[in-house]
């Protein structure tokens, strides 16, 4: 069985006297420093100067070259993208982890797939949030939290498995679950989600455009019912809450008939072999040395996809929607 703990199984004093030193004040950044700060921690934020460092000095952090935070902070949290993140770590923060200090990661790509090979007498942990920042932030603002997976890969002090628990417990996440992991699983199951399941939602729904506007049916109402009047969001919502089958008895009979009887011809068996191939490529680290030169040839493939992905006439009805539709406004977190 998997181990989960919560608020009652850990103490925050384990990093009580510590600073966090939170490296990138984007997505999960700032996410993660505002809600240690709630949390009674100490925290300063490290990164470049441009709207991240303005947007911390505005939210009352002191803010500090990637270089200071990383020689103040006793946990230092490697919150930037992981395709800069090795480059990072060697010229700015790795001639300040002395022995004791943490390196805390919310991904475990770089450890995983040894691009980041941290000094021996380093706490190395994982605490991921399997939540966007925002809605993080918005969990905790409500007095709740994010499933977070936790991991050690390098315990030097003895005490990185309390480090870790604190610091989930501070981010609100004990209040959820955290969910003892390892690098390892984390990075390969983050990665089947994003390269299996999101491109099979996206191509099934950009698939299911295509056919309805062409038998006729209007781009509108067509993007609407598909997932664009946000329903296709709460049933997913109600998957996560109720369960991926018992969540069917809030739709009618039709409904849930129409759903059953017809999965196995739109996604037949045969395509678990495209998933295994994929998770295959995952884990022998295919796709993380693709994805490395893809970077140092300047993103020339992920140009060209991007670009073709917002060429689609499906972002122009999109537009056309948002201008129609009104929406209720999103809380500022």
């Amino acid at each position: 069985m998997v181990k989960v703990y919560h608020d009652e199984d850990v103490d925050l004093s384990a990093i009580a006297s510590e600073m966090m030193g939170v490296i990138g004040y984007g997505n999960q950044g700032r996410a993660q420093a505002l809600s240690m700060r709630e949390s009674g921690l100490r925290v300063l934020v490290g990164c470049i100067r441009d709207e991240t460092w303005d947007r911390a000095e505005k939210d009352g952090f002191k803010v500090l070259s990637v270089e200071e935070a990383a020689e103040r902070g006793d946990c230092v949290f490697m919150l930037i993208p992981d395709e800069v993140q090795s480059e990072v770590h060697e010229r700015q923060v790795l001639p300040h982890l002395t022995p004791g200090k943490a390196l805390v990661f919310a991904h475990g790509y770089n450890i995983h797939y040894g691009f980041i090979t941290p000094p021996g007498n380093v706490d190395v942990i994982l605490v991921a949030p399997m939540m966007i920042g925002a809605a993080m932030r918005e969990l905790f603002l409500r007095g709740s939290g994010a499933p977070t997976l936790v991991g050690v890969h390098q315990d030097a002090t003895g005490r990185a498995w309390k480090r870790a628990l604190a610091i989930a417990k501070a981010l609100g996440a004990t209040k959820a679950g955290a969910v003892e992991s390892s690098f390892r699983e984390e990075t390969e199951l983050d990665h089947f989600g994003e390269q299996v399941v999101a491109p099979a939602i996206t191509r099934l729904l950009i698939l299911s455009f295509e056919v309805l506007v062409e038998a006729g049916y209007t781009p509108e109402a067509a993007a609407l019912e598909l997932y664009a009047s946000g329903e296709a969001s709460e049933v997913m919502k109600a998957m996560a809450e109720v369960g991926l089958f018992k969540q069917l008895s809030l739709h009618s009979q039709t409904s849930q008939y129409g759903t059953l009887s017809r999965a196995p011809r739109i996604m037949p068996d045969g395509v678990k072999d495209v998933m295994m191939k994929t998770l295959e490529e995952i884990q022998t680290g295919v796709f993380a040395r693709e994805w490395e030169m893809e970077r140092r040839a300047g993103y020339p493939v992920f140009k060209k996809l991007k670009q073709r992905a917002f060429d689609h006439p499906i972002n122009e009805v999109e537009q056309r929607i948002r201008e129609l539709v009104r929406r209720p406004q999103p809380k500022a977190v």
